[in-house]
């Protein structure tokens, strides 16, 4: 079956539910050997799936963002390590296609190839910087040569699916003007290479690996957006991030119950699922994934109900929305973990690998501190107003 022949988003919810059963059995090698997901994004790729947010145009299927949310979380119902990366790929398309801020013929030849199966990802975490949330200026620079096309220099961290990208989306610095900008970057650049750096405990199977730019040139209308230096402006298409959180907590709870169903020690009648204490903890995990899923499902849907000038005034949503989904996510993870007892910490069982995995969640944007501050100052300027 292929998402691009299935025109209902039920069809397509349901499809994606086979691919995450599929997923979950190949999971654990692809944590075991800390390899990327190879099989995972070609299986993505060939059934259409990394084409969906492309828009409508340029022959995708412009789903909405709560579809997205929704396929994301399902994806990772099977494996927290895909969900991620391949999220990343689907996200930017989303959020390209919503801004419509390039130049259209970028744009186009950037979308043809996608409908074609390939990939591209953001690079804009360095080791000197950290975070470019945090407002450090990129230390990889592009400086124009006398022909007009750039010339870039440096080096990024945290560049998730770099085995099979395509295209990065370099942030850096252009020398002459000081100023911050994205770079469209073909993998085939000479002079780009990866440094295979990523020896992580957590989200091991994303392939998130250092890229390198020695001198790699490319032409002038390949910087396709000037940014503002420290400046994050409302984007829905992150959501695809707790979305992927949530997924491994719900994989989590349902391991947690299964394993309640048929566990029996001979000290007692029936399974432990019988027990009060143990109930108890099921239910406490249903109401933080209930929580959390209508808080992501209902922010999504408000994006995509949202014209222009109302998207730009949720912020604070958006990233209220991650902070308590991925927390909560580890609240459940860590329910399921006492519920399961000792059992969970042996290497072959999934809710060790959850538990590092929904870790992760803590360092992806926007970071706890940021948004406790964003909503502490929406508060007081609300209240000053009224």
């Amino acid at each position: 079956m292929n998402f691009m022949e299935l025109d209902s988003p039920e069809e397509r919810l349901q499809l994606m539910r086979e691919l995450a059963s599929k997923f979950r059995e190949q999971a654990e090698r692809y944590d075991r050997e800390g390899s990327f997901v190879h099989e995972h994004i070609e299986d993505l790729r060939r059934t259409g799936y990394t084409a969906l947010t492309v828009p409508r145009a340029y022959g995708g299927k412009e789903i909405s963002l709560y579809e997205m949310v929704r396929l994301q979380e399902i994806l990772a119902t099977g494996d927290g390590s895909t969900a991620l990366a391949i999220g990343w790929h689907v996200g930017i398309m989303k959020n390209l296609a919503e801004k419509n801020s390039w130049d259209e013929k970028i744009f186009r030849m950037l979308c043809e190839d996608v409908m074609k199966g390939a990939l591209i990802n953001s690079a804009a975490t360095e080791p000197a910087t950290g975070s470019p949330t945090r407002g450090g200026s990129f230390q990889t620079k592009a400086v124009r040569d006398t022909d007009g096309s750039w010339v870039l220099s440096g080096r990024k961290t945290f560049t998730t699916m770099a085995p099979v990208l395509d295209y990065f989306l370099v942030n850096l610095t252009v020398e002459s003007t000081d100023r911050a900008a994205s770079v469209l970057v073909p993998r085939s650049a000479a002079g780009l290479r990866i440094e295979e750096t990523w020896d992580s405990a957590a989200m091991r199977g994303t392939g998130s690996h250092d890229l390198v730019l020695e001198e790699v040139r490319v032409p002038e209308d390949h910087l396709v957006e000037w940014l503002e230096r420290g400046s994050r402006q409302a984007a829905g298409w992150l959501l695809h991030i707790p979305a992927c959180y949530l997924g491994i907590a719900q994989a989590a709870q349902s391991y947690a119950v299964q394993f309640a169903r048929s566990y029996a020690p001979n000290s007692l009648r029936g399974p432990i699922i019988e027990l009060p204490n143990v109930q108890t903890k099921i239910g406490e995990m249903e109401l933080e994934l209930m929580r959390s899923r209508e808080f992501l499902y209902a922010v999504a849907r408000r994006w995509d109900e949202a014209d222009e000038a109302a998207r730009k005034a949720m912020k604070p949503e958006l990233s209220a929305v991650k902070m308590a989904v991925t927390n909560a996510a580890i609240v459940v993870v860590d329910l399921a973990m006492r519920v399961v007892g000792a059992h969970s910490l042996a290497l072959s069982n999934p809710l060790q690998r959850y538990y590092r995995d929904v870790r992760a969640g803590l360092h992806n944007p926007p970071m706890d501190d940021m948004t406790v501050q964003l909503l502490a100052q929406t508060a007081i300027q609300r209240e000053g107003t009224a």
